[in-house]
């Protein structure tokens, strides 16, 4: 198991003509895992309060097997790197329950860290570093 999993339904809005999950779901997929990984509501109190955001820099996805109307999506998340004010998570996503475990889609994602008042790259605050630091594989 992966240090964090998040698992949704594939909604009919997601799908596009052919019947399958049109792409830049995908990222929206993982931005979903990233928000619950730091736990029910947190993700808005970091942003609102501590004023600190994640703003994606670069984003690299391979897409292997599609997803349908109504699969389970499975989205693992494991830490790539962690830098003073970026970082990188890699996001696996796969059919839950699917036998062969095939991936369907990878993607990695790298977040700068920072100030929303100013937009200026902050460090990682140390009880948000230990968050990212669990997501070792």
């Amino acid at each position: 198991m992966p240090p964090f999993r998040y698992v949704q339904t594939v909604r009919f809005g997601d799908i596009d003509h052919a019947g399958i999950v049109f792409y830049p779901r995908f990222f929206n997929y993982c931005h979903i895992a990233f928000e619950e990984l730091f736990g029910q509501g947190e993700y808005c109190r970091v942003l609102d309060e501590r004023r600190i955001g994640f703003p994606a820099v670069h984003v690299e996805c391979d897409f292997q097997r599609p997803l349908r109307f109504g699969d389970r999506v499975a989205v693992d998340v494991q830490l790539v790197r962690m830098g003073g004010r970026s970082l990188t998570l890699r996001y696996v996503l796969s059919k839950e329950g699917d036998p062969s475990g095939a991936t369907c889609a990878e993607a990695k994602i790298t977040c700068a860290i920072v100030n929303l008042d100013t937009f200026q790259s902050v460090p990682l605050p140390e009880g948000l570093r230990r968050l990212f630091e669990a997501l070792k594989p």
